[in-house]
């Protein structure tokens, strides 16, 4: 079947597992309910073709042009996207657990309520994007573009967001627990009330942060950049902070109990109420 034609087909709910399909065409297809497991559908034409509800896990579509394909509702866990085409797909209520979408375009494309676990998304853009709530824990994001976007009460647990680029954006109540956020551009995001217990911030860019009411104990900010950042009642116990800017940054109330400060300078922070490593009260 490679370089097959099938425009315009009606396959609807057609058995096509483990099928070899390289560059065939399924231009405005009907696969609705179809059931194509394994197949490989590498650099593949599928604009305009409907596959939802369809069985899709595992099935390569490197490459692919997945231009205005309907897919909502299909099982994607494990499928490979990387470098496909998939600007203007829907890709509501899918299963995309492990699924490899780096280098993916997904520009325009519907995504709620979408299952993400463990899903592939390094340097993927989803800019100015809603991902409100959604369940994205074990997902790598690595110099991923989600600036100004919506991540409210997102779940990235044990994520690996290295490099990734989050201004502007909002965070709020987000959990990511444990994740890696090694060099992360987070210039003027809103994490108010965001969980980053024991999360590595090493070299991120955290200025004029809102960082308020924050959960931060024991997460790693060793240089990392706070000037100007907002940490009003933040829990960073044990954090280390050593060699960390934290000019003009807000720290009241605050607590820094255990915290390593070690070559930090807080002569020009915002000490009001602040809980030091030392168990001491600090106002300035």
């Amino acid at each position: 079947m490679v370089a097959a034609i099938f425009n315009e087909a009606f396959m609807y709910g057609a058995n096509l597992r483990f099928t070899k399909a390289t560059a065939a065409k399924f231009v405005d297809t009907d696969l609705t309910k179809s059931n194509l497991e394994s197949a490989k559908l590498d650099s593949a034409i599928l604009t305009g073709t409907k596959l939802s509800g369809a069985d899709l896990k595992a099935v390569n579509f490197f490459k692919a042009d997945l231009y205005k394909t309907n897919l909502s509702g299909a099982n994607l866990q494990g499928a490979n996207f990387r470098g496909a085409n998939l600007e203007m797909a829907n890709l509501n209520w899918c299963n995309l657990k492990g699924a490899r979408l780096s280098g993916a375009n997904l520009k325009r494309a519907q995504l709620n309520d979408v299952q993400l676990k463990g899903a592939f998304l390094n340097g993927i853009y989803l800019e100015e994007r809603v991902l409100d709530g959604f369940s994205m824990e074990q997902t790598r994001l690595n110099a991923a573009k989600l600036n100004n976007s919506h991540l409210v009460g997102v779940n990235l647990e044990e994520s690996s967001l290295m490099g990734a680029e989050l201004e502007n954006s909002s965070l709020q109540k987000a959990n990511l627990h444990f994740s890696n956020l090694k060099g992360a551009h987070l210039f003027q995001a809103d994490l108010s009330g965001i969980d980053l217990t024991e999360a590595n911030l090493i070299n991120a860019d955290l200025r004029q942060t809102k960082i308020n009411l924050a959960q931060l104990s024991q997460a790693n900010l060793k240089e990392a950049n706070l000037t100007g950042a907002y940490l009003w009642g933040t829990n960073l116990t044990e954090a280390n902070l050593e060699g960390a800017n934290l000019e003009d940054a807000n720290l009241r109330d605050a607590n820094l109990r255990d915290a390593n400060l070690n070559g930090v300078d807080l002569s020009r922070a915002i000490l009001k109420n602040t809980t030091m490593p030392d168990g001491t009260i600090a106002n300035s």
